[in-house]
């Protein structure tokens, strides 16, 4: 196997690991790991699927007027995504749409797996019925073009924070989404976190079980601990 394959296949591995994870609990890993300001501002949910998980390939843009009837930019930094990673779009628009079901359609054909946005998307239904998993602040049918296009791709940008104002966002960072919300784990943080947020879940899991046989609560932390 290739260094390329190989490392492809790393990164689903995690993936898939991550899927099989909560937010809270790597919440609680990233709390730990001193990182208390990685979940995003809890206006940004699921308009389309149940989870989002993948490795982040950003894209940058801002609110200006032109004519024309394209974005050119935009068509490149979306035809540049990659197996596994999840487009997170960031520019501040108000009203208008960054995404759809035809970008996301484009998208999935290079292995795109989900979309992350601050600010709004459309064709919801049609992205429910392929499928697509997409996390925004708002729906609406407005569209972009004319109103807000691509400035640049594939660099640090931030998004809207849960508790601060703003929370980084570097292509490479993992995109965590469930329907408790929001939050981006740093590349550099990845395996610790997720070995954590896995033994925690286990926790849980084992804790539900002998809730389920008869003990109660306070005999469960007592014998498993705080989760």
């Amino acid at each position: 196997m290739s260094d390329g394959s190989e490392m492809s296949a790393s990164r689903r591995a995690v993936r898939t690991r991550f899927l099989a994870v909560d937010t809270s609990n790597v919440a609680d890993a990233l709390d730990e790991r001193g990182l208390p300001h990685q979940g995003l501002r809890s206006d940004i949910g699921p308009l389309s699927g149940e989870r989002l998980a993948g490795w982040a390939y950003t894209i940058e843009g801002e609110s200006v007027a032109y004519s024309g009837s394209g974005d050119p930019a935009k068509m490149r930094a979306c035809g540049e995504i990659g197996q596994d990673e999840v487009s997170v779009w960031a520019g501040g628009g108000e009203g208008i749409c960054y995404f759809g079901e035809l970008i996301a359609l484009g998208m999935a054909e290079r292995g795109c797996v989900g979309a992350l946005l601050d600010a709004g998307a459309r064709d919801v239904r049609w992205l429910r019925e392929h499928g697509f998993p997409v996390f925004a602040r708002y729906r609406t049918p407005i569209q972009s073009i004319g109103r807000w296009r691509v400035t640049g791709w594939q660099r640090p940008v931030r998004l809207p924070g849960a508790t601060s104002r703003w929370v980084p966002v570097r292509p490479g960072d993992f995109v965590l989404a469930d329907a408790d919300g929001a939050l981006i784990v740093p590349a550099e943080e990845v395996e610790p976190v997720l070995t954590r947020a896995e033994e925690l879940t286990e926790v849980e899991a084992r804790i539900r079980t002998a809730l389920g046989e008869g003990s109660t609560l306070a005999e469960c932390l007592e014998r498993f601990g705080h989760v």
